[in-house]
C-alpha cells in the first residue's frame, strides 16, 4: 500500500499510568492516517510499529487500540530517560517504523 507523505505526526497528551507501560492517548487512527494495517505485535496483540520522540528522548514502540481509542506505549526506562511522568502533559512526534 502506498505511503502517504505526510508521516510524522506530533501530539500533545498526558502521560497515563497503565498496569503494564505508560501510555499517552493518539487522536488518531494511524490505519487510516498512514494506510498501513495493524501487525501482530505480541501474542493477542495488533499494532502498528512506530519511532517516537519525547524529550528529545527517541525510542521504538506501537500504537495499540484499546476501548476505541489508540494508545502509544511508553516503557518506564524512556519516560524515566525522558524525566517525564504519569499525569504530566508531554509532547510526543511519532512516525511509522519501516519494516
Amino acid at each position: 500500500m502506498p505511503l502517504k507523505l505526510k508521516m510524522k505526526k506530533a501530539l500533545q497528551s498526558e502521560l497515563l499510568s497503565g498496569h503494564k507501560e505508560n501510555a499517552v492517548e493518539v487522536p488518531f487512527d494511524p490505519a487510516r492516517e498512514w494506510d498501513i494495517e495493524p501487525q501482530p505485535l505480541w501474542r493477542g496483540r495488533r499494532g502498528h510499529q512506530v519511532l517516537a520522540k519525547i524529550n528529545r528522548v527517541s525510542f521504538e514502540s506501537a500504537i495499540v487500540p484499546r476501548q476505541k481509542k489508540f494508545y502509544l506505549l511508553i516503557d518506564a526506562e524512556t519516560a524515566k530517560s525522558a524525566g517525564i511522568s504519569s499525569g504530566g502533559l508531554v509532547e510526543v512526534s511519532v512516525e511509522p517504523r519501516a519494516e
